[in-house]
């Protein structure tokens, strides 16, 4: 139990007459506390920016239990000011003109291009240097600005990426036709789960080669094969012949993948 005397006030009050007005002092059954033994009022001295006040000390036949808070700054443990390990990633997408994509959606119903037309879209991914076919991107874009100075449009985009058995990432943030731009790292599957950070997007030839490094954050060390020597982006990169033809040699796993060959070319499918 804390005395009265042990509290120090820790900000500025200021009071009426406290002399004056009696109905400052109320009996203990009006102000509802528990009693107990006998109890005194030492004097109390309240600090103001410009004045002082005292109350005079006086004594009753009961006490008034008072119970004591403290409000305390959480304390934070050395551990928690360790830098976060960072993982380089980096992928290119590649539109290769065989998955319909991309769609454009004119709900704005005008000719140029306005806010709310969507654009969704489907590409493929190979990692950074070329000699692995990935899996494939899939997202949307939101029209929000046509940019005729720069001849291009600032997008709104939610997408994901598929990486094979590994799992996928999924990032959101401004997609800009015609600079580079960051995206955050909004969460994954797999071996990616819990992951964040960004990932700068770096149009090569807008919209059909794309070069993106991720910056990931809180998973475990990524599998070698996703970690070659990236290719220097160029409007002229293209993927290993093994990598192009979905050979054994020239993907990772892929369970979630069904390809199917034709007569020209190897075309991948969702088997959704």
């Amino acid at each position: 139990m804390a005395s009265s005397s042990s509290l120090k006030p820790t900000s500025s009050l200021k009071f009426p007459n406290l002399k004056s007005n009696s109905s400052f002092f109320q009996s203990p059954k009006q102000l509802g506390f528990v009693h107990s033994h006998a109890f005194s009022i030492q004097k109390l001295k309240l600090s103001t920016s410009h004045q002082e006040y005292y109350f005079s000390s006086r004594r009753s036949s009961k006490s008034i239990a008072t119970t004591a808070f403290s409000f305390n700054k959480p304390k934070f443990s050395p551990e928690s000011r360790e830098p976060t390990k960072v993982q380089e990633l980096n992928v290119y997408e590649i539109n290769e003109r065989d998955r319909d994509s991309p769609a454009v959606l004119k709900l704005s119903k005008k000719p140029e291009s306005s806010l709310g037309d969507l654009v969704p879209f489907t590409n493929k991914l190979y990692s950074g240097d070329l000699k692995k076919r990935l899996g494939i991107t899939a997202g949307l874009c939101v029209l929000i600005q046509h940019v005729a100075e720069k001849k291009g449009d600032r997008y709104e985009a939610t997408y994901s990426f598929y990486l094979g058995d590994y799992g996928h990432i999924s990032v959101q943030g401004a997609y800009l036709t015609y600079e580079d731009t960051y995206l955050a790292v909004t969460g994954g599957s797999g071996i990616f789960e819990g992951v964040y950070g960004q990932v700068k997007l770096k149009q090569i030839v807008f919209p059909f080669k794309l070069f993106y490094t991720f910056y990931l954050k809180g998973i475990p060390d990524l599998p070698a094969e996703l970690l070659g020597k990236p290719v220097t982006p160029s409007p002229t990169v293209e993927p290993a012949p093994a990598a192009k033809a979905t050979l054994s040699s020239g993907t990772i796993p892929h369970q979630l993948m069904l390809f199917i060959t034709s007569s020209t070319r190897t075309i991948p499918h969702s088997t959704n």
